[in-house]
């Protein structure tokens, strides 16, 4: 079986490690949640590939 990760995988991937990140360590709230959303612009406008 081969799986293949691409760019539309990331953003759940990333959502995912935030929700987890806020239940482990939620005092760290704020910057979990700035890293997120920076990273679901860089995504959004394409910046990775």
């Amino acid at each position: 079986m081969h799986v293949t990760l691409g760019i539309t995988h990331l953003q759940p991937i990333v959502s995912l490690a935030a929700g987890v990140l806020i239940l482990i360590a939620p005092r760290f709230l704020n910057y979990i949640v700035a890293i997120f959303l920076i990273l679901s612009g860089i995504i959004g406008l394409g910046f990775v590939r």
